[in-house]
């Protein structure tokens, strides 16, 4: 047996849990270092900075379990710089100030301190502001890791002093390499006798979404509880399923990736992509979205993006909407699957959101257009002798239900806000439009007085 699994004798004679696989594989300097090859391969920009020592305040961006508190390590390892591990989570004002105050002693010392900040967007505005002159002297390197998009968590002052790299998921290959490196390094399970198959391998890195800390706690999991026979362990493909029976999936629903997702879900109904609408629907609720939001966006989408070329798809989204709330999760997901099938195959039309944005730009610049009097309500004797009504002409009176009277204010006369692209039954709306105007037009005519050829004034 190795010596990390026995653990160490303690002072009470019990023995010291060993540190969990992800820690004791963490890499010590980037040779190990897996992923991240758009910034870390040969002649890449951060690599060039680390190799050159010429390291500035940065944000690494990623989701979970990409490397950024190592790589923070090892670019302190590679600059001979003093590390200083600092939490958002537990860490206020006083302990930055107290932390500052040693770094700052250090410079004077000749001495670089590279402040490492997990999960930066949990300071608050104040919080971030208190780096903001210790950054601005060099009294320390900044650098901060998040997860959340930094153009929205970090304080733009302090975000205009660091530079930012965008650190991705690691891809299969790169979990499966991490795995590989874990069955031989001596830290890890070297040296001990394991059976397991390559597709076992690629499946855990599957399971774990790009996360390297999550793949190496399964590999973990999946080897401490499989079958020992005499001094060999054989990982079955039922351990590793009854290890990962259910999967954790990437979404927070307060958090960036939320927006991402519901934006590939609009984006995809919005391509007629049904099949990856359906999967992103699939990634919202089994993540535990609420449905009700979920149906909610799909009603917007209903008007936004199908409007008038099928109104029968605002119907079918109140109508999903109304099915979760009577009855909820999980039966609800078959409403919602089906409201996003129909929306996804429906013709498509933007016209109804174009008219109003074109409409609200008019209306936000022209605030005071007053409303014309002939289509003001006279209901009392001073607003009649005012003209409030007067002119009007009243649709019903015409056999046509139609008149030519102008209702936009005299500013805007003429203005065309709706525009439909006359797709599914959009088309018989925009015939329809051009009936009104032709109606329109010949009424002009005989206000006017000009008459078609062969035509009279009944």
């Amino acid at each position: 047996m190795a010596d990390w699994e026995e653990g160490q004798q303690t002072l009470f004679g019990g023995r010291e849990q060993p540190a969990p696989l992800a820690d004791r594989l963490r890499p010590r300097d980037l040779s190990e270092f897996s992923g991240q090859q758009h910034l870390l391969g040969e002649g890449k920009i951060l690599r060039r900075l680390i190799e050159q020592d010429q390291i500035s305040s940065m944000i690494f961006w990623g989701p979970p379990g990409v490397g950024k508190t190592t790589l923070a390590r090892i670019i302190a390892n590679r600059t001979n710089a003093s590390f200083i591990n600092f939490s958002a989570v537990t860490s206020g004002i006083k302990e930055i100030k107290e932390v500052m105050a040693r770094a700052e002693a250090s410079r004077r010392l000749g001495e670089r301190t590279i402040l490492f900040v997990d999960e930066i967007h949990r300071f608050n505005k104040a919080q971030q502001d208190a780096f903001l002159p210790y950054v601005e002297k060099g009294s320390i390197i900044l650098i901060g890791a998040t997860t959340e998009n930094p153009s929205f968590e970090i304080n733009s002052a302090l975000l205009s002093r660091c530079k930012v790299f965008v650190l991705n998921a690691l891809s299969e290959d790169d979990l499966v390499s991490l795995l590989e490196r874990a069955l031989r390094d001596p830290n890890g399970f070297g040296g001990q006798d394991i059976a397991i198959s390559p597709e076992i391998l690629r499946a855990i890195a599957a399971f774990s979404n790009g996360d390297a800390r999550m793949a190496l706690n399964t590999l973990e999991m999946v080897i401490l509880n499989s079958e020992r026979n005499q001094e060999r362990t054989v990982v079955k493909k039922e351990t590793l399923e009854q290890c990962i029976s259910k999967k954790s999936l990437l979404y927070d629903k307060k958090g960036e990736e939320h927006y991402n997702i519901i934006s590939a879900l609009h984006k995809s109904m919005r391509n007629s992509d049904v099949d990856a609408a359906i999967y992103w629907l699939a990634r919202m609720l089994e993540a535990g979205e609420d449905p009700l939001y979920v149906a909610r966006r799909l009603i917007r989408f209903a008007s936004e993006d199908v409007g008038m070329a099928d109104s029968r798809a605002l119907e079918i989204a109140v109508a999903a909407y109304q099915a979760c709330h009577f009855i909820g999760m999980p039966e609800c997901s078959v409403h919602l699957t089906h409201a996003v099938t129909y929306l996804s195959l429906a013709p498509k039309s933007n016209a109804l959101y174009t008219a109003y944005e074109a409409a609200k730009k008019d209306a936000v610049s022209m605030l005071a257009e007053p409303v014309p009097l002939h289509i003001r309500n006279g209901v009392t004797g001073l607003m009649r002798e005012l003209h409030y009504g007067e002119g009007y002409e009243y649709a019903h009176d015409r056999e046509e239900k139609v008149t030519a009277m102008e209702c936009l204010p005299d500013s805007l006369r003429g203005r065309r806000y709706y525009m439909p692209a006359g797709h599914g039954s959009e088309a018989r709306v925009l015939e329809r439009m051009r009936q009104i105007e032709a109606l329109k037009q010949k009424i002009r005519e005989e206000e006017a007085g000009n008459y078609p050829e062969g035509e009279k004034k009944g």
